[in-house]
């Protein structure tokens, strides 16, 4: 396993940070994996060399922060763990257990580093913008859980970029703590960020470790029926269903040079991700073991010009989806 700098901070994680909304309770989502198998996944992300952990407090509202940092914390001394988490979604029917009000962000902070079971997250992020608090009271409660200890990095995920670029510009003009990360909705049938926040990104030198990428398993060639997820998870739908004929397009060329490579579509659609500009490393979604086979493989595949003109000539634009 290869390991780079997030953004321009001197932190260094793994080319593939594995993503842990999986984990937690089934009682939360019927294709979430409870404590035993979401511990062979973590031991075998460990085994992998993957430090990079990127979890939730609202993933089973509370439990995948909890298994993550139990198994993890017995497998591995906490300096060599990069653990993050997010906060903005409703954790209770309370009007205050959301959000990113400062009673909010000092009460979340502290919640997840219960469930972590550490004294202090290293990176810290907001789960999507919040139009009912005004940026600066969120950016200010950032700044003091950072000068508390409490976290080390701050980062984002998917909100517009001129979202994002006021709230640098805020932290610089206060002198804040800034975000050094962001993290967008990014894959072969999804690439509305390459119009304005990964050139952002690249220009600030921030970070990025995309989401779904591989489309919910659109991109592995599985079908919607293939997994329990794929069957029950609304999420995918609301992303994906608007633009079935157009994505399928794409999905065909995907096929084509995975068969030219000899490889599986997954590994194609993970290698186009991860060698693209601004990129620092794919977050991945693992259920079974043999999943970070893909993953890790695609690392090593070199796509050439022609393949990436294929991949890419057949996308057509399409609304904004994930930042609600």
């Amino acid at each position: 396993m290869d390991y780079v700098n997030l953004g321009r901070t001197g932190l260094k994680v793994s080319r593939l940070a594995l993503g842990c909304m999986t984990f937690g309770s089934s009682g939360w989502a019927p294709w979430v994996l409870d404590q035993e198998e979401s511990a062979k996944i973590l031991r075998h992300a460990v085994e992998l060399g993957i430090n990079f952990f990127d979890t939730a407090d609202m993933y089973s509202l509370g439990k995948s922060e909890e298994i993550v940092g139990k198994v993890l914390l017995d497998l591995v001394p906490r300096h060599k763990l990069v653990l993050a988490t997010k906060l903005y979604n409703p954790m209770s029917s309370d009007a205050n257990d959301r959000g990113l009000s400062r009673k909010h962000v000092f009460e979340a902070v502290d919640g997840s580093l219960r469930r972590l079971g550490t004294d202090y997250i290293d990176l810290y992020q907001l789960h999507r913008f919040d139009y009912d608090t005004p940026l600066e009271e969120t950016l200010d409660a950032l700044n003091d859980v950072v000068r508390a200890g409490k976290v080390r990095y701050l980062g984002a995920s998917s909100m517009f970029a001129w979202q994002f670029m006021k709230a640098i510009g805020l932290q610089r003009q206060h002198g804040w703590a800034p975000f050094v990360s962001m993290q967008p909705h990014y894959n072969l049938i999804y690439r509305e960020e390459e119009r304005e926040m990964l050139p952002l990104c690249l220009s600030e030198g921030v970070g990025v470790v995309p989401w779904s990428p591989l489309a919910r398993g659109r991109l592995a060639g599985r079908a919607d029926t293939d997994t329990k997820r794929g069957q029950t998870d609304n999420t995918a739908r609301a992303l994906y269903d608007r633009s079935r004929a157009a994505d399928d397009a794409v999905i065909a060329r995907l096929r084509n040079v995975a068969e030219r490579h000899g490889k599986p579509m997954a590994q194609i659609a993970y290698a186009w991700v991860a060698s693209r500009a601004a990129i620092t490393a794919p977050i991945v979604g693992i259920s079974r073991i043999e999943q970070f086979e893909d993953a890790v493989a695609a690392l090593e595949i070199k796509l050439t010009d022609q393949d990436v003109a294929e991949l890419e000539q057949d996308y057509l634009p399409k609304p904004i989806a994930g930042h609600a």
